[in-house]
């Protein structure tokens, strides 16, 4: 045991050249800040932020901005990644990124997709490896820290959460629905008939049934073979030809695709990344010696412990009963990629204990239609809102009102059924970790 401790030390420790972190760092800021610029002009941060009244946050209590203060978020965040392209204060730009990002993200669990998950991750290990001692502003105004070498851990840790996320989302798709019914493939490709070329087809269940088997296969294996020299050319054409088509047929997944494009180019040797470095002005030769940095005991300890809990969490619905699709608890965070339709309708009924009336929750009172549709199949949500209803009308009645909600739903084509017990009231019955007013999946 002390001898594999002390070889993955000598592992992480081990001097490499910086090349592979400096070109992730200019393409992968490039694509935030791009991505970052087109949400302000698109006018979605007006659309998910500002005009919804009510949000689905992740952590109960989390202030949240006003109008201007949303948009100087945004605006922040696109300064602060055009800094990171450029190696601009590096540390602080990275930093703030990370600490603005994650927390536009916890706002609304509406709008999580798995690579705003990703964007943090990726961002969190950015602010500590050092990205900017070549080919940056930082590195020409203050060069005592110029340095063309890094440790070698500041490049695995973004290979191996690549790979995690690649291993994960394939082993996810190992299931029943995606295998032997092609679900829900089956149910969403018929729509994409206008495609080019390979629209046509898209309505047969064999296709359905191939890109079933393919997405699960290539999420398995592909990052294994973008470890290797001789099989990496090809690995990554595949990566183009698949996220590219993903981004085509399912254009709702956003930036996903283009995100993994870009990141897995860091797989690639020191020397392709050197090659490309050489078109850029700010040249990192220098013929100024460099001490090695001293090495950091903690790092190890702090990788492994990281590497644990990116093992736990896609595994971590195994301690909870059900099926993962129906009660969705640890489906997030745990890089599952469009595994799951599901359909129909809920409404929620605010009774009046004291003068025996009920009513109808209007929702579009209180809720935009994007964050109706997310809210009707997800039982957190679900719980979350009848808490936030039950809140408001006992402010106005002076005491606590019930609230029921009546729910149909039907997962990956199957015949709809009832999805939450009507018969308990949620305001001061549902309880979010004891989920006895979730109806189980009939199989």
């Amino acid at each position: 045991m002390q001898t594999t401790l002390v070889k993955f030390k000598e592992l992480c420790f081990q001097q490499v050249s910086s090349a592979p972190l400096v070109v992730f760092r200019i393409l992968f800021s490039s694509l935030l800040f791009y991505s970052t610029v087109r949400t302000i002009f698109k006018g979605w941060v007006k659309e998910l932020y500002v005009i919804p009244t009510y949000h689905f946050t992740f952590i109960e209590g989390l202030p949240l901005p006003s109008e201007n203060v949303i948009y100087s978020i945004f605006g922040l965040l696109a300064l602060s990644s055009l800094f990171m392209i450029f190696g601009l204060f590096y540390r602080v730009s990275t930093a703030l990124f990370f600490v603005l990002f994650t927390y536009v993200e916890l706002i609304d669990k509406t709008y999580y997709l798995n690579h705003y998950y990703l964007v943090s991750t990726l961002v969190f290990w950015m602010v500590l490896v050092p990205a900017h001692r070549s080919y940056s502003i930082d590195s020409f105004i203050f060069p005592k820290i110029k340095k063309p070498v890094c440790d070698n851990w500041c490049v695995l840790i973004f290979k191996v959460q690549l790979s995690m996320v690649y291993f994960f989302a394939g082993l996810a798709k190992v299931n029943a629905d995606w295998l032997v019914e092609a679900q829900p493939l089956a149910t969403w490709l018929p729509g994409r008939y206008s495609v080019p070329i390979i629209g046509k087809w898209l309505y047969l269940k064999e296709v359905a049934f191939l890109f079933s088997w393919a997405g699960c296969l290539y999420d398995l294996f592909i990052w294994i073979f973008l470890w290797f020299k001789r099989a990496r050319p090809l690995a990554y054409l595949l990566v183009l030809i698949f996220h590219i088509l993903t981004g085509i047929l399912f254009p709702r997944i956003g930036m996903f695709p283009y995100i993994m494009i870009v990141s897995t180019v860091i797989f690639f040797s020191a020397n392709w990344h050197q090659k490309l470095l050489t078109f850029l002005p700010l040249n990192a030769s220098t013929t100024r010696s460099y001490s090695t940095r001293k090495r950091t005991a903690f790092i190890p300890i702090v990788l492994i412990g990281y590497l644990i809990i990116q093992l736990y969490l896609p595994l971590r619905h195994l301690q909870h009963p059900g099926n993962l699709f129906w009660n969705e608890d640890g489906y997030r965070f745990s890089w599952r990629v469009m595994l799951m339709e599901k359909n129909g309708y809920t409404t929620f009924i605010s009774k009046d204990p004291k003068l025996n009336l009920q009513k109808q929750v209007d929702l579009n009172n209180y809720l935009t239609a994007f964050q109706q549709q997310q809210l009707r199949s997800q039982p957190d949500m679900i719980l979350q809102f009848a808490k936030h209803i039950g809140r408001l009308q006992e402010s106005q009645l002076g005491y606590a009102p019930e609230i029921y909600v009546y729910s149909r739903i039907s997962l990956n084509g199957r015949r709809s059924q009832l999805f939450i017990d009507q018969t308990v009231d949620l305001y001061n019955k549902g309880n979010f970790n004891a989920k006895n007013w979730l109806i189980p999946l009939s199989e």
